[in-house]
């Protein structure tokens, strides 16, 4: 049986080499300009260093480009492909087909992992992207097991999922803080917005909050719980699911490593294992249980029920 990959998004380059040691077999990166609701700000030399640190162990590094490109950004794309190729990327993320036509005229063997995040909902159009060139597809955070298991049946290219982390619930391209408090008068208060990352929507009716928070990208607003899946990966293992995700975004390093060490230890023992990973796997949710804030509690996203849009 194929042992999945284990993904992280890391914070910054001091991250890599505790996820290393933790488990992390990949790791997606990059800055603002191009990639959307990173875990952390990568500069070129970030990336390059990190693509140095990984690749010393015998660990990948993708690099996202899958923002919302405008007019303006596409003259830049060639250039940072070429500088990707440059420092040995191991793959680009991307969404938009203007990053995958500038990858053909610059880096041409260069991999590619199509993720635009809401539209990988069946193994169709997951085949129709690995037709123009995509290697892999991530898919939407809102589908169901079921549903994850016969794309994977289905699909002609990898498959990734994201099984840790919270998710976003709504984005938009305008500077949604920044007008309301400018709104508000209080402009000079919030100058240094976009590196808060402790704001939230607060729902009282329901008791929950929303993280909010501003980037190069605009508004998002995330997930008041966080996926975990720790304890039912078995079906998606068996499947043959390519890669697990953990999502570090507003995530604390020592969070992810103690998190990344706790699904190391999952897939192993799903893959080698699956007698044993029965019997433990509900400990390992509640080891995972224990890292959370109390403000976050753990939950199964749209693993087991219906999406309702």
């Amino acid at each position: 049986m194929k042992k999945p990959e284990l993904l992280v998004t890391p914070t910054s380059v001091e991250d890599i080499l505790p996820l290393v040691e933790a488990g992390a077999d990949a790791f997606m990166i990059g800055e603002q300009k191009f990639g959307l609701r990173l875990a952390g700000e990568f500069t070129r030399d970030d990336v390059k260093r990190a693509i140095e640190l990984a690749h010393s162990k015998g660990k990948k590094v993708y690099v996202a480009m899958n923002a919302i490109f405008h007019n303006e950004k596409i003259e830049l794309l060639n250039d940072y492909i070429s500088f990707l190729k440059e420092v040995q990327a191991d793959a680009i993320v991307f969404g938009d087909p203007a990053v995958l036509m500038a990858a053909r005229e610059t880096a041409p063997e260069m991999k590619l992992h199509w993720n635009t995040e809401t539209t990988a909902t069946n193994w169709y159009t997951c085949n129709y992207w690995g037709r123009k060139g995509a290697k892999r597809a991530v898919l939407a955070r809102e589908i169901s097991m079921d549903a994850i298991v016969e794309m994977k049946e289905n699909a002609e290219v990898e498959i990734e999922v994201q099984v840790h982390g919270m998710t976003c619930m709504f984005q938009s391209k305008r500077n949604l803080l920044g007008n309301y408090f400018e709104y508000q008068g209080q402009a000079l208060e919030i100058e240094n917005r976009k590196q808060q990352k402790n704001m939230f929507l607060h729902d009282k009716e329901r008791s929950n909050k929303y993280p909010i928070f501003e980037d190069e990208n605009g508004t998002h607003i995330m997930s008041p719980n966080d996926i975990c899946i720790i304890d039912e990966l078995q079906e998606m293992v068996e499947a043959g699911v390519d890669s697990f995700k953990i999502d570090g975004i507003l995530k604390q390093p020592e969070y992810l490593v103690a998190v990344t060490e706790l699904y190391r230890k999952a897939i192993d023992l799903a893959v080698e294992d699956p007698d044993q990973y029965e019997d433990v796997k509900d400990e390992l949710l509640s080891q995972a249980e224990e890292h959370q804030p109390e403000n976050r509690p753990l939950d199964t996203g749209f693993f087991f029920k219906e999406t309702v849009y």
